[in-house]
């Protein structure tokens, strides 16, 4: 019998499990044959980008025959005013899932071990499967905690070995809405021995309004070992153009250049970057609005009997109290998307993104029909 050619891959890429999306809105119109549906399953700025990035794309559009700056100057510049940093510690991402498995790449090998928590982002076990690293899954949170089903840095820190190469760390973090305190984190990073990389990824920090969260783009000179992911997928409202970057040691930004891709970053991209960085009031637009609905969100799921884990980003993940399959499949004839999180090794559960006071109002009476 011949060989299928899926044996000739790699060990570690043969038994991943593929990312699975949201649904995207086509897609569900033409399966069901309906119309008007609401997309509240990727956590994506329902108010989208503003008006200076629509113009700076328009004005960058004229140029797309031509290859974008493979080095990203001019939007470093401005990434380094804006963390007071210098340039060599940036390296540009097509999203920040680009960089997040860039480092599983360039510091991973299959002797070698990478940690991260037992609920936390679907990026960190597909990265470190493909490079035939051991991952090592830390324990969460229990459900009745202060942070039910987030991370505990104490499993984290029983886990690290001489192997232990990269720590993911997701604050916010991606399905619960959960988050670390600053001085809960920085002790953390400071019993890290210098072997291993902690890599906080802070996809949803511009959604942070509380007291103690800490912004740990500022503790770069105090720790060579730590790396930093941001996107501009959701509060910016650029998922569509796929741009992120990370903030590191420059010895660690050399590395990761070596292998990122040429031109991973298009020019439309770049240019949209730079203008949603100097926008902030639609910025700030998007984060109020997030902030009020998700209270507006939170009280109607609280009506209709649901248990919910606090959240400081732009979702909510949500007990379903039975398997969720059934409930997602009965929100999607109604035309709305949310995110089933089985994968996550939540089937009960529910990932809601927050969006207009409209798509609000018509997923919670959505979710009442279906109940």
């Amino acid at each position: 019998m011949s060989r299928s050619p899926i044996d000739l891959a790699a060990p570690g890429v043969r038994e991943i499990n593929p990312y699975q999306p949201g649904k995207p809105i086509d897609e569900l119109e033409r399966e069901y044959g309906i119309s008007n549906s609401i997309k509240l399953a990727s956590n994506e700025n329902p108010l989208g980008p503003g008006a200076e990035v629509l113009a700076a794309i328009a004005k960058a559009a004229p140029e797309s025959a031509l290859y974008p700056d493979g080095n990203g100057f001019h939007l470093k510049e401005t990434l380094a005013a804006r963390h007071n940093v210098d340039i060599d510690r940036i390296t540009l991402g097509n999203g920040s899932n680009d960089v997040l498995v860039l480092l599983a790449e360039a510091f991973l090998t299959p002797e070698l071990e990478a940690i991260y928590s037992e609920y936390a982002f679907a990026v960190y076990p597909l990265a470190v499967q493909a490079v035939g690293a051991e991952a090592k899954v830390s324990a969460a949170q229990p459900g009745d905690s202060l942070s039910p089903l987030g991370h505990d840095l104490h499993e984290m820190e029983a886990l690290i070995s001489d192997k232990t190469r990269l720590i993911f760390i997701a604050n916010p973090n991606n399905p619960t809405g959960t988050w670390i305190k600053s001085r809960e984190l920085r002790d953390f990073i400071e019993m890290v021995p210098d072997h291993a990389l902690v890599v906080v990824d802070e996809a949803y920090f511009d959604y942070l309004e509380e007291q103690d969260f800490p912004d740990t783009s500022q503790w770069l000179e105090d720790f060579p070992n730590l790396v930093v992911t941001r996107t501009f997928s959701k509060a910016y409202g650029l998922a569509g153009l796929r741009i992120g970057y990370s903030l590191s040691h420059p010895d660690v930004a050399n590395v990761l250049n070596r292998i990122r891709q040429p031109f991973n970053v298009n020019s439309l991209a770049l240019e949209a970057a730079r203008a949603a960085l100097g926008d902030q009031t639609h910025l700030q637009r998007s984060v109020d609005m997030n902030n009020e609905q998700r209270e507006i969100v939170a009280a109607g799921l609280k009506d209709l009997g649901l248990r919910f884990i606090p959240s400081v980003a732009n979702f909510i993940l949500v007990d379903m109290d039975r398997p969720a399959m059934p409930i997602y499949e009965g929100l999607l004839h109604q035309g709305v998307i949310v995110r089933p999180v089985g994968n996550y090794g939540l089937p009960e559960h529910l990932r809601i993104s927050i969006g207009t006071p409209k798509e609000n109002q018509r997923l919670l009476d959505a979710l009442r029909q279906v109940l």
